[in-house]
């Protein structure tokens, strides 16, 4: 059963159109991802830097309105709701951030971060939230006596402990993950990663998982979906990315992904080229022009994503029913 289900949702950015200047243009940040999320199941979505990862996050839940398109949670368009009505079904849908040390209120006490949820909704007050409260800090392997302290007094493995704690405070159904242990030590991303499954399987969460790092989402990702340039271009149950990868810029981005063996080589694919700017994307395909398989067609006419047995690949070289 689908939690989610996003339809050629688009977000675009003014470029220029100060007070006293005209728009030059719009930064196609995301442009016209539609995809699914089923209840209970992890959706890795990776690309590269600036390819719009982030923006269709927030996007999603609403914290950047979307240009067009159409979100649909538990069967309703969350474009279409009031604030009002959007307030109630935000309790549902959270979101963990990337920074550990921006994303916190260095002024307010942990209690007061975690517990800001339970307020904000009318959850629990008083001595009801401090005890919900001091539950959450012990399912995030925290300590009660965490509870009066400060942002600054912790490591960025604990800040995002806290902000998990936060984000779990109001018992969602859906969490977007905005590369939540990229800027964690490699011992610490392992364990970040391993509490959230733990939680997931212990609270039925849903997770959105974004991320850049191949290696972290092959081992938290039940779906793989590949992003490039506001565009999702592959998309597939984890082993099937990992193991028969089709689109080129897939291909790419595993070739660079390192082996933990000194013995043995693979091949690295070099892409041609810059990323093209997303104010001036290229006509066609939006990879055309750094991709060692383009033909004609492909600077002319741009891929629909179509899928094949649960893999979906936006190519005209290598879609289903092409060559592999």
């Amino acid at each position: 059963m689908n939690l989610l289900e996003v339809r050629n949702l688009k977000k675009y950015f003014p470029v220029g159109g100060g007070l006293f200047s005209h728009r030059e243009g719009e930064v196609k940040a995301v442009d016209g991802v539609s995809l699914t999320v089923e209840e209970g199941e992890t959706l890795g979505l990776v690309g590269e830097s600036g390819c719009g990862k982030s923006t269709l996050g927030r996007t999603i839940l609403r914290l950047i309105e979307p240009t067009e398109g159409e979100v649909y949670f538990r069967g309703k368009n969350l474009l279409s709701l009031s604030q009002r009505e959007l307030r109630d079904v935000r309790r549902e849908m959270q979101i963990i951030f990337q920074d550990p040390y921006a994303s916190l209120n260095p002024r307010m006490r942990v209690g007061e971060i975690v517990g800001e949820g339970l307020e904000i909704h009318k959850l629990a007050a008083g001595k009801k939230k401090r005890e919900r409260v001091m539950e959450l800090l012990n399912q995030v392997g925290l300590r009660e006596d965490h509870y009066d302290r400060y942002p600054h007094e912790f490591s960025g493995g604990q800040r995002q402990r806290i902000g998990i704690a936060r984000a779990l405070a109001v018992n969602p159904r859906f969490i977007v993950a905005d590369e939540p242990v990229s800027s964690l030590d490699v011992s610490i991303q392992a364990q970040i990663i391993n509490l959230l499954q733990e939680l997931q399987e212990k609270m039925h969460l849903t997770y959105f998982f974004i991320s850049h790092d191949l290696r972290v989402v092959e081992h938290i990702s039940h779906r793989v979906a590949i992003m490039y340039l506001g565009k999702i271009v592959e998309i597939a149950p984890g082993g099937k990315i990992y193991q028969e990868a089709k689109h080129p810029y897939t291909r790419a981005l595993l070739s660079a992904v390192p082996i933990p063996d000194p013995n043995r080589k693979k091949e690295r694919i070099i892409l041609e080229g810059d990323v093209p700017s997303p104010v001036h994307p290229p006509s066609g395909c939006s990879f055309h022009p750094r991709c060692r398989y383009r033909e004609d067609i492909c600077d002319k006419e741009e891929p629909k994503l179509e899928f094949a047995d649960g893999h979906g690949v936006s190519c005209h070289v290598f879609g289903p029913g092409k060559r592999v």
